[in-house]
């Protein structure tokens, strides 16, 4: 176990560290004028975030997985499909509203919108669409003409709600999709559909084990959007505080407190809602009981170091770093939001779950290398896109409609596998760091450049870009590899062709 913590930690710190190397450089430069106590701050703060990383890594392993595993093939062999249903319904619902990440969102707007309303909106959403994942696997229909229908109605609901009136909560409604896949849902999920595709999936078992996690993002983006079709009134965000205390340990102690309850609700409804499965349907023996209890002791722990860094150290960095950045020159910023994606993207949690499994079913044929080039480049060109919005002050339907074409588009010309992984990985880089770090940087270059007033419309979506900008990246890696199989393919043949007839039957 030392061994593998270890390990961990090792990558943890791979993750972590490009970050803090950033934030240090611009420290000794003149762009950018951060205390010596700040820092230290984020620094403590990052050392700490490397430690919950490596934990709740670990603890996803051990425990988040496999419970989702068991929970997909144990329902999967009952034979009930409603008994599936339901159980898929109600995980997705009651996971989602405990998601720390979606908290963390719901926090920032909650001038704008009520928490508890736009919490239980995206927990429904994420609800039936797990529903509809489920379903689309036992009927083996393919995921992207799925995709495509579903962002069609999405982008048609979204036009009534610009001529409504209400744009500024397209951006919002973009976020929510992204944050919903957070660092409790993703194993989980992902983990649940690998059970159902192993026992239902038919013959492409590969193919169907992901795509949970695209459509899961859809549900919660068409139920922010419907909630914004509702509101008539005008809408005033209120910049949030995000200041770094004067009394830094009362902060930390208050913060602990905060998400020690955050994560208790989250990992509690998912304990509760195995351990009733588990005396009805699964069954499983003391052993892997004892060895989901460990995992589950792990993943708390981790989560809550975790989220407390990034709240106390990261969030208000990243607001720093967005309105200093942002009295330099408009070039600076878009190119320092390139980096900072590209780097950020490393120390989400989930990604490196993500990665492990898809180097798992594929059998090594799509690396976690090459997941991690790609993911990172989309990253990064997300970001760079996203402030180039903030500057110029434009709507985020702009990006959303041509960037998903493209996605929705190369399906069609990419293996259905590479189709559900890109997808997949869309909404697992939009994780706590996205609306923990990025998010505040985007706030606080907002602020300078357009003020108060425009930060709900240009700053928020940002999450949303991190989202979309994978599905093309990852799906050209796949495009990639059709061809270079088909180049190989056909040099093979071309040598085969220009053999004698004597060496052809020598062959043969």
């Amino acid at each position: 176990m030392r061994k593998i913590l270890l390990k961990k930690l090792t990558e943890s710190l791979t993750s972590v560290l490009p970050v803090a190397l950033i934030v240090v450089i611009l420290y000794i430069t003149p762009l950018v004028s951060l205390s010596g106590r700040e820092l230290l701050i984020f620094l403590v703060s990052a050392v700490f975030l490397i430690l919950g990383i490596g934990l709740f890594n670990l603890g996803a392993d051990l425990a988040m997985t496999p419970m989702g595993e068991h929970i997909g093939s144990g329902l999967s062999k009952s034979k009930s499909i409603w008994l599936l249903l339901s159980v898929c319904f109600a995980m997705g619902v009651l996971i989602t509203v405990a998601e720390p990440d979606l908290t963390v969102l719901a926090g920032q707007v909650r001038e704008v919108i009520n928490e508890t309303v736009l919490v239980v909106m995206v927990g429904v959403g994420v609800g039936l669409f797990l529903v509809l994942a489920v379903l689309k696997i036992l009927f083996r229909k393919p995921l992207s003409s799925l995709l495509m229908f579903f962002y069609m109605l999405l982008f048609a609901l979204a036009s009534i709600v610009v001529v409504n009136g209400n744009a500024d909560f397209l951006a919002l409604a973009f976020d929510s999709g992204g944050v919903t896949t957070g660092p409790i849902t993703v194993p989980f999920i992902m983990a649940l559909g690998v059970g159902i595709a192993v026992t239902l999936g038919g013959k492409n078992v590969g193919e169907n084990s992901f795509g949970l996690v695209a459509l899961c993002s859809i549900g919660p983006v068409l139920a922010v959007i419907i909630l914004g079709m509702t509101v008539k009134s005008d809408i005033a965000y209120v910049l949030p505080d995000y200041s770094t205390a004067d009394d830094i340990g009362a902060k930390i102690l208050s913060q602990l407190w905060s998400v020690t309850k955050e994560v208790t609700l989250a990992l509690g409804m998912i304990i509760l809602s195995f351990a009733i499965l588990q005396v009805l349907y699964l069954k499983l023996s003391k052993r892997k009981l004892l060895h989901i209890a460990v995992g589950i002791g792990y993943t708390f722990v981790g989560l809550i170091i975790f989220l407390t860094s990034v709240t106390v150290g990261f969030m208000p960095i990243g607001y720093k770093l967005g309105t200093e950045l942002a009295q330099s020159h408009p070039a600076v910023l878009i190119i320092f939001g390139f980096i900072l994606g590209a780097v950020v993207v490393l120390a989400e949690p989930a990604v490196h779950v993500l990665n492990k499994q898809v180097e798992e079913v594929t059998d090594r044929t799509v690396s976690k290398k090459s997941m991690m080039i790609a993911l990172s480049i989309g990253v990064g060109i997300s970001i760079g896109l996203s402030v180039l919005r903030i500057v110029y002050n434009f709507n985020i339907l702009y990006y959303m409609v041509p960037g998903y074409f493209i996605s929705l588009g190369l399906s069609f010309f990419v293996p259905g596998l590479y189709t559900a992984i890109a997808f997949d990985s869309g909404g697992v880089a939009s994780g706590p760091m996205s609306s923990s770090f990025i998010l505040p940087f985007a706030v606080g270059a907002c602020y300078v450049l357009q003020g108060e007033g425009k930060i709900l419309s240009d700053a928020f979506g940002v999450v949303a870009m991190v989202a979309m900008t994978p599905l093309i990246t990852i799906q050209i890696l796949g495009f990639r590899a059709v061809l270079s199989r088909k180049v190989k393919e056909k040099i093979a043949m071309k040598r085969i062709l220009s053999s004698d007839d004597e060496q052809i039957i020598d062959f043969i």
